[in-house]
């Protein structure tokens, strides 16, 4: 891949930081967006910044703003002129969506529109952006595949990233954009969310606080680690979607339609009870569990058929649960200052 101009939104969230630091790492020019949002820790989130402008120097420039803010969008998005965009920002959050869907509305519906709506007169490579698995939602057949059914969303998270997978086909359509939409798989690693089931698992061990377990621990999820995700993302990047030439009443409106649905996830389905006896394994610490019953909105099990990606880009998931846990303990360890666990 040449040097690209590559504008990521979410620069300072966990997934928005991860793919920024690859794609600087390639010797790429990108420029992030973010609204730093106090959906948790501010300071978390101005760390990733502050690491990547440290590191990367003016290769990185990010700008706080709204994806509800169409002007400064657009702006941005003109003054920069970039090759490709990589939509990762989003109001995150299963069960936060319980409580505040008006959040999701705003954020990920509204500010998904204003990008797309931003990017059609710039001339992009190619649109890129970030869905889940939970689109999938109450569909119990697996793995999941991109062509099963999705329309049966099981919470306002859920429903806003289908939407939003519904507007990129059509914008996609009307003004031929070439667009690839993942659906990630439990994602985990450093500088994780404080709010995701590892980060609050190892914190709960270490300050040896009950930690609670949804589904009195029957869950099962297909996790995955950043680095992997991440390097799905990259490979996906120069892998444009094209549509068909040929257009007649025969033909479905994906052949005339450059839109790509891929799954990123890890294809391997671990128990929650075995995930948190990995933690504390190692952190040489047992869990104070707290089981509980299954939460509304979540699903039991969810397992990625990551062979589309793979048939792509040659390019399949490898990282261990137990590396990226002791990877992401590491990293916690560290950053948190903790001198003795």
């Amino acid at each position: 891949m040449g040097k690209r101009k590559i504008f990521i939104t979410g620069t300072a969230g966990f997934i928005g930081f991860h793919t920024a630091k690859l794609m600087l790492e390639l010797g790429h020019e990108v420029q992030g967006y973010d609204n730093l949002s106090d959906y948790y820790d501010k300071s978390l989130k101005e760390d990733r910044h502050r690491y990547l402008e440290d590191n990367y120097g003016n290769s990185f420039g990010a700008t706080v703003g709204m994806l509800e803010d169409s002007d400064c969008l657009k702006k941005k998005l003109f003054d920069f002129q970039p090759d490709i965009v990589i939509h990762l920002a989003a109001q995150a959050g299963v069960r936060y969506s319980l409580e505040h869907p008006e959040a999701y509305i705003n954020s990920n519906i509204i500010g998904t529109f204003n990008l797309l709506e931003a990017i059609k007169g710039i001339g992009i490579k190619h649109f890129l952006m970030a869905s889940t698995s939970s689109a999938y939602g109450s569909n119990t057949e697996m793995p999941f595949h991109e062509n099963h059914k999705a329309d049966n969303q099981l919470t306002i998270y859920s429903a806003t990233k289908k939407s939003n997978e519904s507007m990129c086909h059509a914008y996609s359509y009307i003004n031929q954009i070439p667009m690839t939409i993942f659906r990630f798989f439990t994602v985990y690693g450093p500088w994780g969310r404080p709010d995701m089931a590892l980060f609050k698992f190892t914190k709960g061990i270490l300050e040896n606080k009950p930690i609670d377990v949804y589904n009195n621990g029957d869950m099962f999820r297909d996790f995955t680690y950043i680095d992997d995700l991440v390097q799905g993302i990259c490979n996906l990047v120069e892998v444009i979607p094209a549509a068909s030439k040929k257009v007649s009443p025969l033909d479905s409106v994906s052949d005339v339609c450059p839109y790509r649905l891929v799954n990123i996830g890890n294809s391997n389905q671990i128990n929650l009870m075995d995930f948190i006896g990995i933690i504390e394994e190692k952190l040489q610490k047992k869990a104070v569990l707290n089981f509980m019953p299954m939460q509304m909105g979540d699903i039991k099990a969810t397992l990625a058929d990551n062979n589309l990606l793979h048939e792509l880009t040659g390019f399949k998931p490898k990282v261990s649960v137990n590396e990226g846990v002791s990877n992401f303990i590491d990293w916690y360890i560290d950053y948190y200052k903790i001198s003795k666990v």
